[in-house]
C-alpha cells in the first residue's frame, strides 16, 4: 500500500511529482490548505504532510489535531514559524536537498 501524502502549497520545487514517481498517492490542499481544503484532501487518513509555503504554516496545527500521527515536512526556502517548529519532523530548505533526494527519504 502506498503512502498518502498531502502536499500544502504551489510546491514549486516539484516534491509531489517527485513523490509520485515514487508511488506515492499524493493529493493537493487546495488554496490556503484550511481546514475543509485538508479534509477534502484526505489528511485523516494521509500518512505525511509537505507544506511548501511556509505562510501556510497554520496548516500544520490543523492537520496534527485531524491526524495526531501525521509525519510533516516542511519543504522551503523561507523561514518557518517558531510556533510549527516543534511539530514538523523534518525542515527542509530545497537549495539544500532537491526534490529527489527528498522523496526517496520519504517514500
Amino acid at each position: 500500500m502506498s503512502e498518502v501524502v498531502v502536499v500544502a502549497g504551489a510546491d514549486p520545487d516539484g516534491l509531489g511529482p517527485a513523490l509520485e514517481e515514487r508511488g506515492a498517492d499524493v493529493r493537493y490542499a487546495a488554496g490556503t490548505a484550511n481546514r475543509p481544503a485538508l479534509e477534502e484532501a484526505g489528511i485523516v487518513d494521509a500518512d505525511v504532510l509537505v507544506v511548501t509555503d511556509a505562510g501556510l504554516a497554520t496548516s500544520v496545527s490543523v492537520a496534527k489535531d485531524l491526524n495526531p500521527d501525521l509525519r510533516v515536512v516542511l519543504y522551503t526556502r523561507h523561514a518557518v514559524p517558531e510556533f510549527v517548529k516543534g511539530q514538523a519532523g523534518h525542515i527542509v530548505d530545497p537549495a539544500l536537498l532537491d526534490a529527489d533526494a527528498v522523496a526517496d527519504e520519504l517514500v
